[in-house]
């Protein structure tokens, strides 16, 4: 059942849009396999810091990377791993205090080991604690699926409207929007643009399996 689930989520990303499909598939086939921190793999344009970023670039706290046009990195920093899709710009914060990053654009997938950390979208502020989420941020909405665990999300726009969400498995997608003037800033979505083969590989770049592993089987 195990080989067979593996074998499927493998075929899934060779379906997948952009070009990190076969490191999807290699992950897969290598299960739980710890990366060194930093960039696993791009495609396109990538930068560190405004520098051009090649396979094996270090990415820490502090630093800021962008994709351009058809461009994806999937890179490690500690206990967490990170697909960054085309032209998205998110800056990591040396300060715990300040937060963990800022997504000022862009689609981002990550993973988060145990410990609070807060994320900064142009709509919302959203605490985590070791969960998987997907993030489209645009400047007047932003749309958030918890993949997984639990999410204390403050639209900017009505924080009074703060919501605590807890998913077991894409249980609750929501777009966040920035209008005051909406009765409801948050409103319910349906699952858009990421995949459980993408967060697998995540996890397993850090050495963990999704809590998902081995109890579900869809299409995403």
């Amino acid at each position: 059942m195990e080989r067979r689930r593996l074998l499927k989520l493998a075929a899934a990303a060779s379906l997948l849009p952009g070009g990190v499909s076969a490191l999807i598939r290699s992950a897969l086939a290598a299960g739980v396999n710890p990366a060194q921190n930093g960039l696993q793999k791009l495609v396109g344009q990538v930068t560190v810091n405004e520098r051009p970023a090649r396979p094996g670039t270090l990415i820490k706290l502090g630093d800021t990377v962008a994709t351009g046009p058809q461009s994806e990195a999937v890179y490690v920093i500690g206990q967490e791993a990170f697909l960054q899709r085309e032209n998205s710009v998110v800056h990591f914060f040396s300060d715990a205090a300040e937060g963990f990053f800022r997504l000022a654009t862009g689609k981002m997938l990550s993973v988060f080991g145990r410990g609070p950390k807060k994320i900064y979208v142009p709509t919302a502020t959203i605490g985590i604690r070791g969960t998987g989420c997907y993030i489209e941020a645009l400047p007047k909405k932003t749309y958030f699926c918890l993949c997984y665990g639990e999410a204390l999300v403050t639209p900017t726009a009505a924080p009074q409207q703060e919501e605590v969400v807890r998913t077991a498995h894409h249980d609750h997608p929501i777009y966040i929007h920035g209008d005051p003037a909406m009765p409801t800033s948050m409103v319910g979505a349906e699952v858009i643009n990421h995949s459980d083969a993408e967060l697998t590989m995540l996890e397993n770049l850090v050495g963990r399996w999704p809590p998902f592993h081995g109890k579900v089987d869809s299409g995403y």
